[in-house]
């Protein structure tokens, strides 16, 4: 449950890694090296600064790809897209979908949070058509912000990359579409399954208040190793994502990158900047690389 609540808002993987973000990609017939940085969906954009060698990295690189061009998902067709998504069935409302008890346990929740609930009649208008999952997403959005932190979907700190490669009239391409992360965050569960992970929430908030702390602090301490064991925390119940949910979200998405970086990189040197927890892990995007035959080194 944790990795999805923040895969949803743009991140997530496993098991250990060095205390570092970037890494260059060199070998295998590269003419030149390229980059790859591990990046937190909610991070400040001023941390960037703090990072070894990124602007050295970003000058050497004459293209950036993100998880997917991050300027696509302000277009109008784009945000109607995501809110058709984001939005329960026709006549359904999270007041029909969850029972009772579980609408209480819901507000109780999002008023300690928040400082109101789905009985604000505006709160009702605006959420109360979600579905459980678009719900979740907000919700750890909230928790994000309640704990001082700053986002701002318009500059965000994987926008950051891509917006300084066009000021440098350098390329910025996706290796995905907007539409095919629509269809693995909104698309792929129940909204059975949608409301189990939605009351994990809720009626884990301690649990998850400590990982947002956890992760927070890992991220800024460049941290994969600490970053990993936060995300990777199980209650050992059905609140944990299962293998199935895990391939989806995670591990079939780095095999289709690393199948696609290669033609990226022979073409021109590129600076990938995608979630941080897709990186390390026997199925991590930086093993997936080591495996095909590329050196892949942390820049410290």
């Amino acid at each position: 449950m944790k990795r999805i609540v923040f895969t949803l808002v743009f991140a997530c993987a496993v098991l250990c890694a060095p205390a570092q973000l970037l890494y260059r990609i060199s070998g295998n017939g590269l003419p030149s090296p390229s980059y790859i940085i591990g990046t937190y969906h909610l991070a400040d954009v001023g941390f960037v600064d703090s990072i070894p060698g990124i602007h050295q990295a970003m000058n050497d690189c004459q293209q950036v790809y993100g998880e997917l061009v991050m300027s696509d998902m302000l277009g109008g067709d784009s945000v109607a897209l995501m809110q058709q998504a984001m939005m329960l069935p026709e006549g359904m409302t999270l007041q029909k979908l969850l029972t009772a008890n579980e609408m209480s346990r819901l507000n109780a929740f999002m008023k300690e949070l928040m400082g109101m609930d789905m009985n604000n009649p505006l709160v009702a208008q605006q959420m109360g058509k979600m579905t459980p999952s678009a719900l979740s997403t907000l919700l750890s959005v909230y928790t994000f912000v309640k704990k001082g932190g700053n986002f701002n979907v318009q500059n965000s700190f994987d926008d950051y990359f891509q917006k300084q490669a066009r000021n440098h009239g350098k390329a910025v391409g996706g290796l995905e579409t907007l539409a095919f992360q629509i269809k693995v965050l909104y698309g792929g569960k129940s909204l059975e399954r949608q409301k189990e992970l939605l009351m994990c929430q809720v009626d884990n908030a301690a649990f998850m208040d400590e990982m947002t702390d956890r992760v927070i602090k890992a991220f800024y301490a460049q941290d994969l190793d600490a970053l990993m064991k936060a995300l990777d925390e199980k209650l050992n119940n059905s609140c944990d994502t299962s293998p199935e949910e895990e391939n989806e979200l995670i591990y079939n998405r780095n095999s289709n990158w690393v199948k696609k970086m290669p033609a990226l990189m022979v073409k021109k040197p590129t600076l990938f900047a995608v979630g941080a927890a897709h990186l390390p892990g026997e199925k991590g995007v930086l093993n997936l690389l080591r495996q095909a035959g590329y050196k892949v080194e942390g820049i410290k």
